[in-house]
């Protein structure tokens, strides 16, 4: 379990107080931390369990019930890979198994230096350019399992410009 600090416990606080203190506002409380942190870590589900008066098990069956909350960390970089009919059709598979050899890790899991995490999707309205793979909010279609070497280096030679 990783350990939260005061000033990470008071910013917690702060946003359930901003909500004052209402169980109603659990699915927001979530998002907010869940934007503070990029997921929502162990201690913030008890805590909020604790402040709003809400049973764990029912804080962390919302958590886990919504694909919009994380309860672990992911990557900077968000690789989603479409495989919807026709982007499936069209080789997207091929794209989703290249990524994951290359970046060593399955669909759904981040790299251990936190620096990628794929996720697949089922369909992201570019059917026409299919298949199709979105790194962060950048589009990359007509995918092929070769064009996945270059498109990991740009992103990452943007790191290194930033």
């Amino acid at each position: 379990m990783i350990e939260k600090t005061t000033s990470e416990c008071a910013t917690v606080n702060k946003i359930i107080q901003g909500h004052s203190h209402e169980k109603s506002a659990l699915i927001a409380v979530l998002q907010e931390i869940e934007n503070s942190y990029g997921y929502l870590p162990e201690w913030t589900l008890r805590q909020v369990s604790e402040k709003l008066e809400v049973p764990l098990i029912q804080v962390y069956g919302v958590a886990s019930f919504y694909d919009a909350f994380h309860l672990t960390p992911r990557g900077k970089h968000i690789i989603r890979v479409c495989l919807g009919t026709a982007c499936y059709l069209r080789g997207s598979a091929w794209v989703l198994e290249a990524l994951e050899r290359e970046l060593g890790i399955k669909d759904g899991e981040t790299t251990p230096d936190l620096e990628f995490t794929i996720q697949s999707v089922r369909c992201l309205g570019a059917c026409a350019s299919a298949p199709v793979m979105i790194v962060d909010e950048k589009y990359f279609d007509k995918m092929t399992p070769t064009k996945i070497k270059s498109v990991l280096k740009r992103v990452r030679g943007k790191n290194e410009k930033s």
